[in-house]
């Protein structure tokens, strides 16, 4: 190995050689980088810079942005999940050095794979993550056909779901169940993606990162050239957190490596890399890492040049969007659509967190009514604050003001039940604020089974019509252009730029359809969306706002379920809802002509 190392040295000598010529010109030439030095061998991470033998000592002296200042969330607002959010842990795995180029790969194999067994399988980034239930999420720049298979090692497969092109990278997404064979070979190797069509193969596996390890697993580029890399179980320590771009496919080749603008929960700001690198039609790997220790694994990309919101260009910035992560509640889109368009949301942004069900079909339907819907695949599990994130920072363009509320939720207010008609203007004006005005609180009304001991075909409106007396919950209108650089949230609301404040409305509500009929609402046990909510099958945080009172860790429908939790009886929007739209929304037979 020692004959590799010094190449891999030598080429890491040049690469650096070339990147300083490239800074002394730009210096020479009066330009300066206002986030950070082009690059600096001394703020790499510990065992990054490959040692002494392989860094010459020019690195100029450290800088570091100051301190953003955060907008302290109120703490009445701040349930005991939200106030005690734990950080994840994990131990960062060794980092190999790279060895050798591979020689030409198997006709299994894409001709990009390296099958070096020491670099492939040991190097910090990957193309694929092993998911909770023995699923694998698998990334390629190609799509393999209508149909693809996931080829394991060991000659076992299984049929490959796709999901869309991820948000950031553009790479196709796709999920595949591991088959038992594969499980047994350790260390666990990711499959290679191939057409359906192909003749089934004893593929060479592939790094595979796992999820409940520390990983960055996506990026945006903003407007405004900002980089946000999406990563769990970065330590927040005092010493700060590092940017580290490098090239693909080596763990290695760090081109640039800055301090972090901002770093809180999942989401890191980063600055660009440097002007030279962004001119080039190439893609990097982007990760961060505690200042002082090694980077952790990655599947984000960056791609020069390409902004997230420019994607989403509109003719006319909207007034009002709506923003909601998804996850097999097909039956219930349509009603919360046509309700929340008719009353003011001109555009919906649905992040789909692996739907099963016939989502696309009913987007397809909505979306042939006229009606504005973005849908983007948002795979990750419990990370629903940083897919709202993701929206506040990329959405701004196109929505001056976001509506970040679930599928279940209905803003409404008793002061249009003398109104004949929806109207646009009903929403706006709960967003007809003064110019400081960043955040609008409403508070929530939790609704209860209501007698229902199954989905009322006529829709949550008009199936559910009682609900509990107490009020523990809150959802919130956004301004985007107020939200803190750092994107911090709480789901129910977002940190605020410093000048913005947030304002309680009391002439409106949420209706949240939360205990619905028990054939709906057990789905709640197998997983929860929040980063910060326990599921609900762990025996902790029996307390929790979020949990039904009473209700346990077991997942067994109580005898008296169709009738817990009705407090007051409540059809307001029932009433207005059936005036507006007939006998309801909930599915396309139901509605009066």
């Amino acid at each position: 190995m020692a004959h590799h190392r010094r190449r891999s040295c030598l080429r890491r000598v040049a690469t650096i050689a070339g990147g300083v010529s490239a800074g002394l010109l730009l210096l020479a030439g009066g330009h300066t980088y206002v986030h950070g030095q082009l690059f600096s061998p001394g703020l790499l991470p510990l065992g990054l810079g490959g040692g002494a033998d392989c860094l010459p000592s020019f690195a100029p002296p450290s800088f570091a942005p100051p301190p953003f200042a955060l907008s302290p969330l109120p703490p009445y607002l701040l349930s005991e999940a939200e106030a005690e959010a734990p950080q994840p842990e994990a131990n960062l795995p060794r980092r190999l050095l790279p060895g050798h180029r591979s020689p030409p790969p198997p006709p299994c194999l894409p001709s990009n794979l390296n099958l070096d067994s020491e670099a492939d399988r040991s190097h910090d980034d990957a193309d694929a993550v092993l998911l909770p239930d023995w699923e694998v999420l698998l990334l390629a720049d190609a799509e393999p056909g209508s149909k693809a298979t996931c080829a394991f090692q060991g000659g076992a497969s299984s049929p490959a779901r796709a999901l869309g092109r991820l948000p950031g990278s553009g790479r196709h997404a796709y999920v595949c169940p591991m088959p038992e064979p594969a499980r047994s070979i350790q260390p666990l190797q990711a499959p290679v993606l191939l057409p359906t069509s192909a003749a089934s193969a004893d593929c060479p596996g592939h790094a595979l990162l796992n999820w409940t390890d520390r990983i960055a697993f996506s990026s945006a580029t903003l407007d405004n050239g900002d980089v946000l890399v999406f990563a769990k179980g970065v330590n927040h320590a005092a010493g700060g957190v590092q940017c580290i771009y490098r090239h693909c496919g080596d763990a290695h080749g760090v081109v640039a490596s800055f301090p972090a603008i901002t770093s809180v929960q999942q989401v890191t700001r980063c600055p660009p890399p440097p002007m030279h690198l962004n001119s080039r039609n190439t893609e990097l790997r982007i990760t961060v890492s505690a200042t002082g220790e090694d980077p952790i694994p990655s599947l984000a990309t960056y791609r020069p040049q390409q902004s997230e919101s420019g994607l989403l260009l509109t003719p006319e910035k909207n007034l009002i969007c709506a923003c909601t992560m998804v996850h097999n509640v097909s039956k219930f889109l349509r009603e919360w659509v046509l309700y929340h368009a008719a009353v003011g949301v001109d555009h919906f942004f649905l992040y789909d967190n692996g739907s099963l069900d016939d989502f696309a079909d009913q987007v397809a339907q909505l979306r042939s009514t006229g009606i504005k819907i973005s849908t983007v695949p948002w795979p990750w599990i419990k990370m629903q604050e940083a897919g709202f994130s993701h929206s506040a920072a990329t959405h701004q363009r196109s929505c001056k003001w976001m509506a970040f509320i679930d599928v279940d939720e209905f803003i409404f207010s008793p002061n249009w039940s003398g109104s004949e008609q929806p109207s646009k203007a009903m929403l706006q004006a709960l967003v007809s604020v003064d110019p400081d005005i960043g955040q609008v609180y409403l508070w929530c009304f939790d609704f209860a089974p209501s007698g229902q001991t199954s989905h009322p075909q006529e829709g949550v409106i008009q199936g559910y019509t009682c609900r509990r007396k107490q009020i523990l919950r809150h959802k919130s209108l956004v301004r985007l252009d107020a939200v803190d650089h750092s994107l911090e949230n709480a789901i129910h609301h977002f940190t605020l730029k410093a000048g913005f404040k947030s304002i309680w409305n009391f002439q409106a509500r949420v209706n949240h359809y939360k205990y619905q009929a028990w054939t709906e609402f057990k789905s709640k046990f197998k997983r929860r969306v929040s980063a910060y909510v326990a599921d609900w099958r762990d025996p902790i945080n029996l307390e929790s706002a979020d949990r039904a009172p009473g209700l346990g860790v077991d997942g067994v429908e109580p005898v008296d379920w169709a009738q817990r939790y009705c407090d007051i009886k409540d059809n307001l929007l029932q009433q207005l809802s059936r005036r507006w739209f007939g006998n309801g929304l909930g599915s396309p037979g139901s509605q009066d002509t």
